[in-house]
């Protein structure tokens, strides 16, 4: 269904949260986040089918696998160029000649555009416009390259592209990880690649199923609130809104999650500034991901993703069973 365009004010004047959760221990940590409510959060001391199993996919506990668990996974030398060993700044960008094969093929594509303006009451007041449509590939490949040395006021984002919309040979870049084919029942219920330019952005959520999470080109951040906690603040932004926060309300999100008031509530809930910057007690759990790190997500642990840096980030994800 090709979604028509909106927008609507925000203001980014907002709550802070005060939610706190202790990570586990079982497994070793990254170096301190950037943010100090939000602990590291540890990394697999191997990608064993028995230590994945036992520590992360039955307890349902988040986890960082090994750095070098995804490095062969095909997409990664075929849909993307390395930066040169005399680039201090190591970004990739895409593989444009190779891509551009299948141009003519529609994915479905986000875009966004940001105004922002000023206020009596000094408040910064947000315009967002957000809208999805499915473009030729060649159309957000262009746009890629334009974007690389230009700056855009609209910002293409090729978001939830699943997989089975690929051409064939596409396709096969990504072949399911044995972890996901085995650790359960085998069955995948979808798989996702997701491209753009940083900064790019999915707000907090939920998802009904384990996630498999790999990072293909550049770097992201990801924020994890343990089930309790992350549905304790979506109830309480909902309710400032003067909606439900039921966990029913939770399952059921749409483009509100994209768009106006909601998101910014989330947002600075989120990322903002913290509660108490000298506490060493976390709300959650933060995942700093670069080219083939995989990060694994349970089934009902809310996450927030952004893309920082330069040049191109890009990730593939399998929601499995």
């Amino acid at each position: 269904m090709k979604l028509q365009p909106w927008s609507i004010r925000v203001r980014t004047r907002l709550p802070r949260s005060s939610l706190h959760y202790k990570p586990r221990s079982s497994v070793r940590t990254l170096s301190a986040p950037s943010h100090p409510q939000y602990r590291p959060l540890g990394i697999l001391e191997n990608a064993t089918l028995d230590t994945f199993q036992q520590r992360c996919f039955l307890p349902e506990q988040p986890a960082i696998l090994p750095r070098s668990t995804f490095q062969d996974l095909p997409a990664l030398k075929q849909w993307f160029r390395s930066a040169s060993p005399q680039s201090t700044l190591g970004t990739s960008s895409l593989n444009l000649e190779y891509l551009h094969k299948h141009g003519a093929d529609a994915f479905l594509t986000e875009s966004t555009s940001t105004d922002t303006t000023s206020e009596p009451d000094d408040m910064a007041t947000e315009i967002h416009s957000f809208r999805q449509f499915h473009a030729p590939l060649t159309l957000f490949l262009d746009w890629m390259r334009t974007a690389e040395s230009t700056p855009q006021s609209t910002r293409l984002y090729l978001a939830q592209c699943q997989l089975l919309d690929l051409p064939p040979v596409l396709r096969g870049d990504f072949p399911t990880p044995e972890l996901v084919v085995r650790a359960g029942k085998g069955d995948v219920y979808d798989t996702n690649v997701w491209i753009g330019h940083p900064p790019t952005y999915t707000p907090l959520h939920r998802d009904p199923n384990p996630n498999m999470f790999v990072q293909l080109a550049g770097k992201k951040v990801v924020r994890l609130l343990a089930p309790a906690d992350g549905q304790a603040v979506f109830g309480a932004v909902r309710r400032r809104l003067g909606k439900s926060g039921s966990r029913e309300a939770a399952a059921f999100r749409g483009e509100e999650m994209m768009q106006g008031r909601e998101r910014a509530l989330l947002d600075e809930m989120v990322w903002g500034t913290p509660v108490s910057a000298g506490s060493d007690a976390g709300v959650g759990f933060e995942a700093c991901l670069g080219p083939s790190d995989g990060l694994f997500i349970p089934k009902g642990w809310w996450h927030s993703i952004k893309g920082v840096g330069g040049g191109v980030t890009a990730s593939v994800n399998w929601w499995f069973r």
